[in-house]
């Protein structure tokens, strides 16, 4: 991870609870993969989406994560939905943990998931949370959603006092179930300046990925266009689908599209153009994905 201050942060807190430390940064999927089955790791961390490659070209070499000791996955850097954890766990057998961190707060460690996966406990010795109205900057009370605005109390070398994360949550006061005392924020589903605008119609991608893992035959692989056409904004999603699909009948795939098409419309409100492509056709990102292409400006 070269001096990506996430992997530092998540090392040296790895190791600081005992745990030997394989590091080994992005690419090289098939090395990461021999080091998982050779060293016998219970425990990864990187991108859920890298994690969602990394399980493909597993897949692809004959090898069934399941088998392997590997137990636990520490997930975070982009936003990423239940549907996205529930099929990372199903596939591979693990028990899938969100983690929080911004580099310019401290790297990894500012909030993470309990074993209730209700919420992310956030380290209040050390950072304030508040909840403002990303609009007006207006703080907002407990259980209602807005920005994510961090004040470090413990940083010394370049402390940060309110400092607007542009993420979208909001503070769950309740107590958790596991009995720790440290508030909790719901997962960080998207981002403020992650929306576009489309037809006078706000749409965040986490919104297109909730509801492509709703429809069976797709795959968690997916980027949405945004382009111009006689003076008008167009959006369009390309999604992977199965192996099985895509060389079944054509009629198989056009009602996979109308599910796939009724189930966006169903989420975000607008019709939106829609493209069926194969297995490995979008390009896999090592680091943080990338959903959106804009060429309306081309």
């Amino acid at each position: 991870y070269g001096l990506f201050t996430g992997g530092l942060g998540a090392h040296y807190g790895a190791e600081g609870l005992g745990a030997t430390v394989i590091p080994v940064s992005g690419g090289n999927t098939e090395r990461q993969i021999m080091l998982l089955r050779d060293f016998g790791a219970t425990a990864i961390c990187c991108t859920p989406s890298f994690f969602v490659h990394l399980a493909e070209k597993a897949r692809e070499m004959g090898i069934d994560l399941r088998t392997l000791p590997l137990r636990v996955g520490v997930f975070g850097a982009e936003p990423w939905s239940d549907g996205m954890r529930e099929r990372i766990e199903t596939e591979n057998g693990i028990e899938a943990f969100d983690i929080y961190g911004l580099s310019e707060i401290t790297g990894p460690g500012v909030a993470a998931e309990c074993s209730e996966h209700d919420g992310l406990h956030v380290f209040e010795d050390h950072f304030y949370p508040e909840i403002i109205d990303a609009e007006t900057g207006l703080p907002l009370p407990d259980g209602e959603e807005g920005e994510l605005v961090l004040t470090t109390l413990s940083k010394r070398a370049m402390p940060m006092i309110r400092y607007r994360t542009r993420d979208i949550t909001a503070i769950l006061p309740e107590p958790c179930a596991c009995g720790r005392t440290l508030r909790r924020i719901r997962r960080i589903a998207r981002r403020d300046d992650d929306m576009f605008i489309i037809r006078g119609v706000n749409v965040f991608p986490s919104q297109v990925e909730s509801a492509l893992l709703e429809v069976e035959g797709t795959l968690p692989h997916y980027q949405i266009v945004l382009s111009r056409q006689a003076g008008l904004d167009q959006m369009t999603v390309e999604v992977e689908v199965t192996p099985e699909v895509f060389s079944d009948k054509v009629r198989a795939l056009e009602a996979l599209r109308g599910r796939i098409a009724h189930a966006i419309e169903h989420t975000i409100g607008i019709r939106v153009g829609l493209r069926l492509v194969g297995p490995q056709s979008i390009p896999r990102s090592e680091g943080k994905a990338k959903r959106l292409i804009d060429r309306r400006h081309d």
